[in-house]
């Protein structure tokens, strides 16, 4: 609370164009340590809206205008805000304030909104929250350990890697000495380890980091841990080594000692390159991408340019690329994967996890896909708190690694619109959860950092919670016995299958209210037709008691449901408010007639959102139009199931 030095700001106008609003609206700022809140004056609706301070991506200050001061808020999740206040003094001191709660200091754990997020839970309760994502389960489930496989107690109290977890899965023939010479050899001391097992194929999918080979370097004990990597297949006679980077970029690494294995010195390898860009590349990329949206009035030519310019579906195509290298090798030929980065922390994060998603349906439904990134990203050390700026740190350490990742699951999604459990809404909340520090599950750059942060005693794990509403996050399409939800997926990777991913991206002014999903469309059909079956069999039992036929069964009692005609509420900048309620969901808007300090315990208003690409008024303009945008193009996407020949789909309705 030291930081805030304006609590409460009165007659300040918002606008928010994503909720439908033509005209900004007039109330009140609030400033708490952990949310900003506008409450409307209106009498009739007192509408709330909520932000999540570590939501918080920029507060920009534009020059002030006759109309007033105007702040910008951009967030993480790529809602724009424009606050305009009366008095420039007010809105300095909201500036200066929302500049330093958006961004707690280097290390300053303490300041996140997970430590102080309290849900109405006992202990038990939270530590049954972190127990609800069995890795030791999944492996099992993969016929783990076996006499290929088994588990090794080298890295035990993170002795050997830091990063790494202590309980990892290696080669039977891979004897602690290997592994520790290994480690010596590979940067951040990341030696190969298991990643995923394939039972049909007996092949794996395992990581690590690149070679400290230089031009000349080698290490025996490496390449016998790459030769135990390739006989624990025995249906095969070589790996594939898979460099996720350019390869001008690999070579580049050597200059430093670093670099890639050098086939003369590993027999029975092969070396592929992918040629996924670094964090930075990827960083400018998404910017450039969001800067798509900002444009005024685009253009079908500025819109496409600005894609292009963008280079962000090249780069989705790259990684899916990666993935679908690695799935192809393990289950088709039948031959094992090392996959490798700089550090094993990004890029690999990114293959090992496509590949998974591809290969196994478990991993395709809503819990697999939580237990996959709880394996994949947070076991095996991936930088959250740095690549998502939950503290103040260097900015070059920025980069959306994450976000690809999840894009590459709903473009995968789009293809495959039958395959996945879960709904696109489900990946949005993933997204959210990852930069909103409500919980302590994304928090951390890997487990040895967590442990010691004691994260499982004084925060909360997010899974149980997104698990709980898991029926918002239900694809209706979804059948466990279709051949495309057990088998291996094939996507097409050639460029016109790959989509710009508008409901993450592309938040516009809506002149009428935004249209019914398909795929909320087709769950209100379900749950009519089952109302309609019940109501049915109803009328059977009826007419089975007037014609004199013994019933044998009680009659249903039939309740009217619900029809979910608009179960999308817009989406919020940030998961709930400091309430008692442990729902992650959005809820409708609530009516409140006092201050935030003395709120009923309700969920949080939909977002406190603008659109990307507004500015301050000019001079003369009415203060109600703060700035001006138009929709993009949008229809109605083809949901029949695509074959994975990559048949194009028909055009939206």
């Amino acid at each position: 609370m030291e930081h805030i030095r304006t609590p409460k700001v009165e007659n300040v106008r918002l606008l928010d164009r994503s909720a439908g609003q033509r005209k900004s609206s007039v109330g009140t700022l609030y400033l708490s340590a952990t949310h900003t809140i506008f409450i409307e004056n209106n009498p009739e609706t007192r509408r709330e809206t909520w932000v999540l301070h570590s939501m918080v991506s920029s507060v920009e200050r534009p020059p002030p205008s006759p109309a007033g001061s105007q702040l910008v808020i951009r967030c993480k999740d790529f809602r724009v805000f424009h606050i305009l206040i009366q008095q420039e003094r007010d809105c300095v001191d909201v500036h200066a304030s929302l500049a330093r709660l958006s961004r707690p200091g280097v290390c300053k754990y303490s300041e996140l909104y997970c430590l102080s997020f309290n849900p109405n839970v006992n202990k038990e309760q939270r530590e049954e929250s972190w127990a609800f994502i069995d890795l030791a389960a999944d492996y099992r489930r993969m016929g783990l350990p076996n006499n290929l496989w088994v588990a090794t107690a080298a890295n035990s109290e993170y002795r050997v890697c830091e990063t790494y977890p202590s309980e990892l899965f290696v080669p039977k023939s891979a004897t602690p000495a290997i592994i520790v010479g290994s480690s010596k050899f590979r940067s951040r001391g990341r030696f190969p380890a298991l990643s995923y097992f394939h039972q049909d194929t007996l092949a794996a999918v395992c990581r690590c980091s690149q070679p400290l080979s230089g031009f000349s370097g080698r290490c025996q004990e490496d390449e016998m841990m790459l030769q135990a990597v390739m006989k624990s297949n025995p249906g095969s006679e070589y790996i594939y080594v898979v460099d996720t980077r350019p390869k001008l970029n690999a070579m580049a690494n050597k200059a430093a000692g670093k670099g890639y294995e050098n086939e003369d010195h590993y027999t029975n390898i092969k070396l592929q390159f992918i040629g996924i860009e670094n964090i930075h590349v990827m960083r400018s990329s998404q910017q450039k991408i969001v800067d798509v949206g900002e444009l005024r009035s685009p253009s079908m030519t500025d819109f496409l340019w600005g894609l292009e310019n963008s280079g962000w579906l090249k780069h989705i195509k790259a990684v899916l690329d990666a993935g679908a290298f690695i799935a192809r090798a393990v289950a088709d030929e039948g031959v094992s994967v090392l996959v490798h980065c700089s550090d094993g922390w990004d890029r690999t994060a990114q293959a090992c996890s496509v590949s998974s998603v591809l290969l196994d349906p478990y991993y395709r439904t809503i819990r697999g896909f939580m237990v996959l990134i709880e394996k994949d990203w947070v076991s095996f050390g991936h930088k959250f708190s740095h690549r998502y700026a939950h503290l103040d740190g260097d900015p070059k350490e920025v980069s959306p690694v994450m976000d690809q990742f999840l894009e590459c699951v709903w473009q995968l999604s789009e293809q495959f619109p039958c395959a996945f459990q879960f709904n696109e809404r489900f990946l949005i909340a993933v997204h959210t959860h990852v930069y909103s520090c409500q919980y302590g599950t994304f928090l951390g750059n890997c487990e040895k950092e967590r442990r010691d942060l004691r994260l499982r005693e004084l925060t909360h794990s997010v899974w149980p919670q997104l698990w709980k509403d898991r029926a918002e996050f239900m694809n209706p399409l979804y059948k466990a016995e279709l051949s495309q939800s057990q088998g291996v997926l094939r996507p097409n990777t050639t460029p016109y299958c790959f989509k710009m991913w508008k409901g993450l991206y592309n938040h516009v002014e809506k002149s009428t209210p935004p249209r019914q999903s398909p795929a909320d469309f087709l769950s209100a059909v379900r749950e009519e037709s089952q109302q309609l079956e019940e109501e049915l069999t109803n009328h059977q039992e009826r007419i089975a008691a007037l014609i004199g036929k013994p019933i044998t069964w009680e009659k249903v009692e039939v309740k009217r449901r619900r029809r979910r005609t608009d179960l999308l509420w817009p989406r919020h900048s940030g998961p709930d408010p400091p309430t008692a309620c442990t729902d992650p969901t959005p809820s409708p808007p609530s009516v409140h007639q006092g201050p935030p300090d003395h709120r009923p315990h309700t969920k949080e208003d939909p977002a406190l959102t603008l659109p990307i690409g507004q500015h301050a008024p000019h001079k003369g303009h009415d203060p109600d139009d703060l700035s001006a945008c138009s929709d993009l193009e949008s229809g109605v996407a083809d949901l029949s199931s695509r074959s994975s020949s990559g048949d194009p789909e028909p055009e939206g309705v």
